[in-house]
């Protein structure tokens, strides 16, 4: 037998293995859920892991791969990390009985570039500090702004399947997918000023701040239609910015064309957790609200605390879902949301960064299933932005059995 064919025979027990879980009943049901508490019922929440620091986590080898060739070491990596996540992860790990690729696209973006200085203190860890220059610091500098253009390669979608079908064979069906939307417009703006100077020019030039918005909204319009026109996007996606994204739609879509009106619109202004929310809504919120209108459905927040705030994101006409960070009040925020919404719960990573103490996980998740239950609230709960777990990844698996364990107090065992 060939190298090749050694490494080929390697992807593919272990597609076999991952194959078998995906079917199995526990998954079935669990897949079942995460559609569930987005249509807004009361069942067990979906828990999650997500953003973990891989590097830190190969225990006795068991992520250490076999495969020389490229592709294969890819695949093999992405199965056994899978793998991985179901021995150790008490959690609800999303995996379909299906080999996922993406439709292949570029996209030329809109003129703006980064400049920036970084320092890491774990040269292994992509979550490092970062400095960034102002960019954008006067109109000239708007100069640069050109439309995107998005660019589809149907061909190479076509040689990427044949290629993993023939590396699959019977052991994992292969299919190929688009893309959901993740538009952050803030978060991009911050990375080319840095967070000080947009703060100061709400107040100083906000004329200024509108202008550079607007230019945004307007590329993120241009990326929809051209994203729609060339059939890039995909409801189908499990992961929803590391909740889940499941979901009845409220009418039949087309699986050979999907569009943007069957996908979420993922949204987010982390930096304007500073600001307040008439301001919120001043710079951000009157313009993506236009934008999310055309999708099925939007997911509003990541880790900035928004219940003083939640009566202005109501304003999106398909509001479903609402993040709710560690810094967030969970109880004030399960009172406004009340059954009408899916509250996603992000407990603090601080958590797990060096050892765990069970009794403050614990705490921490019946405090957000106590608020959800009193309020009717359907909800999702992830562990995010994970930068480190100081190289004891048993900080994660207590983490997950901990609370799982007071899932199973208050809803019963998965």
């Amino acid at each position: 037998m060939s190298e090749i064919a050694k490494e080929i025979s390697v992807v593919r027990e272990l597609a076999k293995r991952y194959r078998e879980i995906a079917e199995s009943e526990r998954h079935v049901r669990m897949r079942q859920r995460f559609r569930d508490s987005n249509d807004r019922k009361i069942v067990r929440p979906p828990l999650l892991i997500e953003e973990i620091p891989w590097h830190e986590m190969n225990v006795d080898g068991e992520l250490d791969c076999a495969c020389e060739d490229e592709t294969l070491r890819a695949m093999e990596y992405k199965l056994r990390s899978a793998l991985f996540r179901e021995k150790h992860f008490r959690c609800d790990n999303f995996i379909e009985p299906v080999w996922v690729l993406r439709k292949t696209y570029t996209n030329s973006g809109n003129g703006f570039e980064i400049k920036e200085q970084r320092l890491a203190v774990d040269v292994r860890n992509n979550v490092v500090s970062h400095h960034f220059e102002d960019v954008l610091e006067d109109e000239s500098s708007l100069g640069m702004y050109h439309d995107p253009v998005v660019t589809a390669y149907p061909e190479r979608d076509k040689e990427n399947v044949a290629r993993a079908e023939e590396i699959l064979g019977d052991a994992l069906p292969v299919v190929l997918r688009g893309r959901g939307i993740y538009y952050a417009p803030w978060d991009q703006i911050a990375t080319l000023r840095g967070a000080e100077p947009i703060l100061i020019d709400v107040y100083e030039r906000p004329e200024y701040l509108h202008k550079i918005i607007q230019l945004f909204t307007r590329g993120m319009r241009l990326e929809m239609d051209q994203m729609d026109a060339l059939g890039l996007y995909d409801p189908n996606d499990p992961a929803l910015h590391c909740t889940p994204n499941a979901v009845t739609p409220p009418r039949a879509p087309d699986p050979a064309h999907y569009t943007c009106r069957d996908i979420w619109f993922r949204t987010m202004a982390q930096l304007f957790s500073s600001v307040s929310p008439d301001a919120h809504e001043e710079f951000d919120l009157q313009y993506s609200i236009p934008l999310a209108a055309r999708c099925v459905y939007t997911y509003y927040g990541c880790c900035e605390p928004l219940h003083d705030r939640i009566d202005k994101l109501k304003k999106y006409p398909n509001l479903r879902k609402v993040g709710c960070s560690p810094w967030a009040d969970v109880e004030k925020t399960a009172q406004q949301l009340g059954g009408e919404y899916v509250l996603s719960r992000k407990p603090n990573p601080a958590h797990v960064a060096s050892r765990t103490d069970p009794e403050q996980i614990r705490d921490e998740i019946r405090q957000t299933v106590r608020a959800c239950l009193r309020y009717g609230c359907p909800c999702d709960i992830t562990l995010k932005d994970i930068s480190t777990v100081g190289y004891r990844p048993e900080n994660l698996i207590v983490w997950a059995e901990t609370a799982s364990a007071v899932l199973d107090e208050y809803y019963g065992e998965a």
